[in-house]
């Protein structure tokens, strides 16, 4: 299928030396490497010390701020302090949160295993703790840590979707989704700060001095694409939605794009593509199975006025709710309540002064949304699918055996083409994703006629050179 052009973490000779393709093929087990990492015994102590840390909203500027590519030795070293300095806590924070779990939940072997990931990704990283990387040396095998840590947590959805599935009669769907959606959310931070180290190394001035390869990162800083054009994404997209379209119905809406096709702004590219894979999937499925497939699904491109950044008032703020750091879900099943300090109720802005964002609305004539669906859009594990279905997912049934061919898309992250097929993590997961950097998704229907969402997606500031 078609991808989106990848940052160099993705297709690096590092990672694929790190982590060989036989063993990230293998879902759940820990990458074996070619050397072994360095590593502290993590305590029950360890745990609450660092979980007890508060944690800050990461920005788009925060991830760039190093400078452009290729970076130089100081500015590779200040990018490793920084990584090191908001990690640990991190993920003693998702160690605490899958403890508050009740007991019988957590005891599922997909979740244990989520558990014991973060528990060896810990251990990796406490030896690193409480100093400072001053060396080329000691920042390349830090370097091999970020890349186990990536590898290592490639399939934590799948993996989370299936635990809970299991477990799903021993918690409720509302309870599911409140922890998903602050777990998730935290996810996405975690993993981003490690592969924005990981693209800033292969791009940097003394790896390639040292590989003796040039390479040109072009627009991108890292992960991150400050050329991103929004259109060229929704193109992709719509050739590989469409293509499982025509192969499951045997025809395929067309996709009119209206609007400012030639817009650019920066922001990371794998989250726009599997937002707007997930969006362009459900208006396509829609539109097919209500027999209007005639009619075309319009995507239409605006930029987001400076105007509306200038004078939110503050709407543009991102809070440490918004990315999962509050630790609400989990501490409910503990009986325990958030910390109303001002650290766990941060705000930061965002947006420099004149940061451009994007707003897009996808439309389609499927029938819109059911009123009973429409209040469960946005649970996670929330299916159509009936329970024969979803234990053919469980046990590794592909579309083949009746699951429906749409939901086979790959995910973000790592995880592969059917992991998530009809599981009901798609539009969920692709809000957290928007709102994740202050973005959005906002979604109407009119129920007998068709839907129009909403995704709005902000920017980032001017890049250090």
């Amino acid at each position: 299928m078609a991808q989106v052009q990848r940052p160099l973490v993705i297709q690096s000779q590092f990672i694929r030396l790190c982590c060989p393709r036989n063993t990230r093929r293998t879902t759940g087990a820990r990458p074996r490497h070619h050397k072994q990492l360095h590593t502290s015994t993590v305590t029950d102590n360890d745990i609450a010390r660092l979980a007890s840390l508060p944690l800050h909203p990461l920005t788009l500027a925060d991830l760039v701020k190093h400078g452009r590519p290729p970076l130089t030795t100081s500015q590779l070293l200040s990018s490793s302090n920084f990584t090191l300095s908001i990690l640990p806590a991190r993920l003693a924070h998702r160690i605490q949160s899958l403890r508050n779990l009740p007991f019988i939940v957590v005891s599922n072997p997909h979740i244990t295993k989520i558990h014991s990931n973060y528990i060896h990704s810990l251990s990796t990283l406490l030896p690193w703790a409480e100093r400072e990387i001053t060396t080329l040396e000691d920042e390349v095998k830090f370097t091999e840590v970020m890349a186990d840590l990536v590898q290592t947590h490639a399939n934590t959805i799948s993996i989370l979707a299936r635990g809970f599935l299991e477990a799903r009669k021993y918690i409720s769907p509302t309870d599911v989704t409140k922890f998903l959606d602050e777990h998730l959310r935290a996810r996405i931070g975690t993993r981003l700060i490690a592969e924005q180290h990981l693209a800033l190394h292969f791009s940097s001035q003394p790896h390639q001095e040292v590989m003796n390869e040039i390479e040109d990162p072009g627009s991108f800083v890292g992960v991150i694409d400050t050329k991103l054009r929004p259109a060229k994404i929704v193109q992709l997209c719509e050739s590989v939605v469409s293509e499982i379209c025509e192969l499951k119905y045997g025809v395929r809406p067309h996709v009119v794009i209206n609007g400012e096709q030639e817009y650019t702004f920066a922001h990371v590219p794998v989250h726009l593509e599997y937002i707007i894979t997930e969006l362009l999937k459900n208006a396509f499925r829609a539109t097919v199975e209500s027999g209007k497939e005639r009619e075309p699904i319009e995507v239409t491109i605006a930029p987001l006025p400076e105007e509306l950044v200038e004078n939110s008032n503050g709407r543009a703020a991102i809070k440490n709710r918004d990315q999962g750091n509050t630790d609400i879900a989990s501490k409910a099943f503990t009986g325990q309540t958030s910390s109303s300090s001002s650290s766990s109720d941060e705000q930061i802005r965002p947006l420099a002064h004149s940061t451009p964002g994007v707003t897009i609305r996808i439309r389609d004539r499927g029938g819109g949304i059911s009123p009973e669906n429409y209040q469960h859009i946005w649970d996670y594990s929330f299916t159509t699918f009936n329970e024969d279905q979803i234990s053919s997912t469980l046990s590794g049934g592909g579309s083949g055996s009746g699951m429906d061919a749409l939901n086979a898309i790959s995910g973000p992250g790592g995880d592969g083409a059917n992991s998530l097929a009809g599981l009901g993590y798609g539009l969920p997961l692709g809000r957290a994703y928007a709102e994740y950097f202050g973005g959005g998704i906002a979604v109407q229907s009119l129920w007998g006629w068709g839907t129009d969402v909403y995704l709005s997606l902000r920017g980032v500031g001017k890049v250090v050179e």
